[in-house]
């Protein structure tokens, strides 16, 4: 070999060639590493209602670590995304020294039994909140369904000017809605849109008529509804007929 100067050549040439690429790789640690790159601004956007510029703070100043180049931007989301109210992080480089950080908060929709809120996706998240939301109740994992059933109860009751405050669902997908904390229906797991319909269709010239408060109906009737007093009084006499409910 020593004797053939074109495979000397050959081997000189790519020595050389390592030895550059492995100048421009320390160089490149270097740079990346260097803490003349640091990330000066922080720009943070997005509507946020809960989320406190205090708590923002905290978060730049405790977890964020590394220079432009090596934050690591998973980590950072993570450490964002631990703020009660927070749902969703993005996060994003700008060239030379600028982070930008966009924060979706949740929206509550309403609390979840006494402990934890649910937002309009429903979704189950740990937070506080002095609003006064409505209650949903119902087996693990029933998180969605319910957000979906209370936002169709609200819209449906809308027209006759009554709010659910309280939904049940129980293991066996039975329906139980408070209306402005005082009147319960039971409506059951069986034709739910059709028995509440009937129910807001006969409302205004049945139960709105009444003197007295009632404080529970049960839909559960194939011909109507049954309606109870408060306190213990005497049940209605009748049921509303299936005539009036159809």
């Amino acid at each position: 070999m020593w004797d053939k100067p074109q495979a000397l050549n050959w081997l000189a040439n790519l020595l050389i060639g390592l030895a550059v690429l492995l100048f421009l790789y320390t160089a490149l640690l270097l740079v990346v590493h260097s803490p003349l790159f640091p990330v000066r601004q922080i720009k943070v956007e997005g509507k946020l209602a809960h989320v406190t510029r205090e708590q923002l703070q905290y978060i730049v100043k405790n977890e964020l670590r590394g220079t432009f180049f090596t934050l690591d931007l998973n980590k950072t989301r993570q450490a964002f995304e631990k703020l009660p109210w927070v749902r969703k992080v993005s996060l994003r480089r700008r060239w030379p020294d600028r982070l930008d950080v966009q924060i979706d908060e949740h929206v509550a929709l309403a609390r979840w039994g006494s402990v934890g809120l649910v937002n309009t996706l429903g979704e189950r998240f740990d937070a506080a909140s002095n609003e006064p939301l409505p209650v949903l109740e119902g087996p693990e994992g029933s998180e969605a369904d319910l957000a979906a059933g209370y936002q169709t109860f609200r819209d449906r009751l809308a027209a006759i000017n009554r709010k659910p405050t309280h939904v049940w669902l129980s293991a066996r997908r039975a329906w139980r809605v408070q209306l402005d904390h005082t009147l319960v229906l039971e409506i059951g797991r069986d034709d739910v849109e059709e028995r509440l319909g009937k129910f807001i269709r006969v409302y205004p010239t049945t139960l709105a008529t009444l003197k007295r408060p009632v404080s529970y109906v049960d839909l559960r009737y194939p011909n109507g509804f049954a309606v109870r007093m408060p306190q213990g009084a005497s049940r209605a006499a009748a049921t509303v007929a299936a005539a009036t409910a159809t």
